[in-house]
C-alpha cells in the first residue's frame, strides 16, 4: 500500500460545498417559506387575533412579532447571502465578511409564560422560527469554521487509545 500525504490545501473542504447541498436547499426553502408564512399571518389573522387581546397581552403580542419578524429578517440575510455564494454569485470568503452584519442570536423570545398567553398559531409560528434558527446557526458554524477550529486530520481514536495507553502504563 502506498503512502500517501495531502497537504491540507489539496483536500476538499466539506465546509465550503455545504451550500451546494440538498440539505442547503431544503433549509432555504423551509426559511423562506416560513417568512412568507409570518408575514401573511401578521397581515391578516394575527392583525385580528392581536385586537381580540387584553391590553398586557397585546403589549406581549406586539413585542413577540417585532422579535419574530427581527429573527426571521436575520435568518432570510444569512440564507439569501449563503444562495449568493451557491450561484457564484461572491465567495465563501466575501460571505464571511458580510456575514458579520448578520446576527444570529437576534431576537429571542421572552418568558414561556408570556408566549403561552399568545395565539396558538402565533406561538406556533416563533417556535419554528427558534428551530429553523438553531439549525441556521450549526450550518453557520460548520461553514465558518477556521481551518485550526476544523477537527484535525488523521484517525479519530488516536487520542482516546493514547489515554487509555497511559492509563495502563501506570
Amino acid at each position: 500500500m502506498a503512502d500517501r500525504s495531502y497537504s491540507e490545501s489539496a483536500l476538499v473542504q466539506f465546509s465550503e460545498r455545504l451550500t451546494n447541498s440538498a440539505a442547503f436547499g431544503t433549509l432555504f426553502r423551509e426559511g423562506m417559506d416560513l417568512v412568507e408564512e409570518t408575514a401573511a399571518y401578521l397581515d391578516g389573522d394575527g392583525r385580528t387575533e392581536a385586537k381580540a387581546l387584553e391590553r398586557s397581552v397585546s403589549l406581549t403580542y406586539a413585542t413577540e412579532s417585532m422579535r419574530l419578524t427581527t429573527r426571521l429578517m436575520q435568518l432570510a440575510s444569512w440564507l439569501l447571502l449563503h444562495r449568493a455564494v451557491k450561484e457564484g454569485e461572491m465567495t465563501l470568503s466575501q460571505a464571511n465578511r458580510e456575514k458579520t452584519k448578520v446576527k444570529l442570536t437576534a431576537a429571542d423570545p421572552g418568558p414561556e409564560d408570556m408566549i403561552a398567553k399568545l395565539p396558538q398559531q402565533l406561538q406556533d409560528l416563533i417556535t419554528r422560527s427558534m428551530n429553523l434558527q438553531s439549525r441556521v446557526r450549526r450550518l453557520d458554524i460548520t461553514i465558518h469554521a477556521t481551518p485550526a477550529e476544523r477537527a484535525p486530520i488523521g484517525n479519530p481514536l488516536v487520542p482516546q487509545l493514547n489515554r487509555l495507553k497511559a492509563a495502563f502504563e501506570q
